[in-house]
Order: structure tokens, then sequence, then C-alpha cells
């Protein structure tokens, strides 16, 4: 049984009796001596894809759900939704595309390292690797003579998704981003 406090993204707690994947942590540590600190987690149902937030004191305890964990990869989109496939036994697992959309845009094809999370043998949600790296489609030319400034351009990566690269990225060239946060870590 995990404490509030030791809580990861993407763990599948349970919260009055039903399961929730842990999307996303705040903490909060009050200014005032002797309160506990706060964790404001945001919590998504897993069947019914529904939005839960909580504020919960660290030493609180939430009950684990048991779910199975498969490495996988992305194999493809359609009208059904996007499909991946087991990397131990080529089995297959479809989700619809709604319930994926916050991670659509890191997804092309062939993109391994995904953590599949299955209850009662169906795929309920994903967990993208904590970085990917993308092809750039789309930017202004780079700018002789830019450096590793602060100063940054719009870039279009081969999914669609728009995120801020130095000046010195050029069209053609792959990137890593974080998924977490959907910003440039590196060039590939």
């Amino acid at each position: 049984m995990p404490k509030a406090s030791d809580l990861k993204r993407g763990m599948v707690v349970e919260v009055n009796d039903e399961p929730y994947s842990v999307k996303s942590i705040e903490v909060r540590n009050p200014s005032s001596r002797g309160a506990s600190t706060l964790y404001k987690i945001r919590f998504n149902h897993l069947k019914t894809k529904q939005k839960r937030d909580e504020s919960l004191k660290g030493d609180d305890f939430l009950k684990e759900v048991d779910c199975e964990r498969k490495r996988v990869q992305f194999s493809y989109q359609d009208a059904d939704g996007y499909t991946f496939m087991s990397l131990d036994d080529y089995e297959q697992f479809t989700i619809n595309a709604d319930e994926v959309a916050e991670d659509k845009g890191y997804l092309n094809e062939g993109l391994e390292d995904i953590v599949a999370i299955l209850l009662d043998g169906l795929l309920v949600a994903i967990e993208l690797p904590a970085a990917v790296a993308m092809a750039i489609t789309d930017t202004a030319p780079g700018i002789k003579g830019a450096t590793a400034s602060a100063r940054t351009k719009p870039a279009t990566l081969s999914t669609g998704l728009e995120v801020q690269v130095p000046e010195y990225i050029e069209n053609g060239e792959t990137i890593k981003i974080n998924t977490a946060t959907g910003k440039f870590m590196s060039r590939a």
C-alpha cells in the first residue's frame, strides 16, 4: 500500500473502490510550522476516463490496483483507435483515440518502450517513455552564428506536434522531446 508521498505518475491505485491512474502530482509545502505537506493529485478513472482531483497528506495510504503491465510497440492508427503490439508475445491491443488524446503527438510508428496498462486483459492506458526522438518537418531556417542561447523558434514534428526549439535547429533534424513536459531536450 503506497503512501501519497510515494505516488508516481502512471501508478494505478484504488480511490473509493474504483481504479484510477495517477496523471499528475503537485506538491504543496505549507508555510506554517507543524502543517503537513499536501499532495494535489489528478487521477483519471481507468474505465470511464473521468478526471478526479484529490488533496492528500503525505502519510495517507492508498491501495494499489493489481493490473498487468506489458512493454509494447506502437503499430498503427486507424478509425477504431491506436493499436499496440506486445514485444513479448506479439499480441495486439487497441485503445480509443480519445483515451490517448494527450499522448498522440508523441506516437510515431515503431515507437518502443511504451508500457501498456491492462485491466482484465483490456488496454486501459499507456505510459510513454521519458523521452522520444522525432524528426522536424517544418521550422524556420537556422540562423548562422546562432548559439545555444535561450532564443527559440517553433518547429513542427512528423506527428504534427509543435514544440519550441533553439534557433540553430534546422528542418530534417531529429530531436529528443521530454514527454512529461513537451519540451525540447537535445538533438538525437
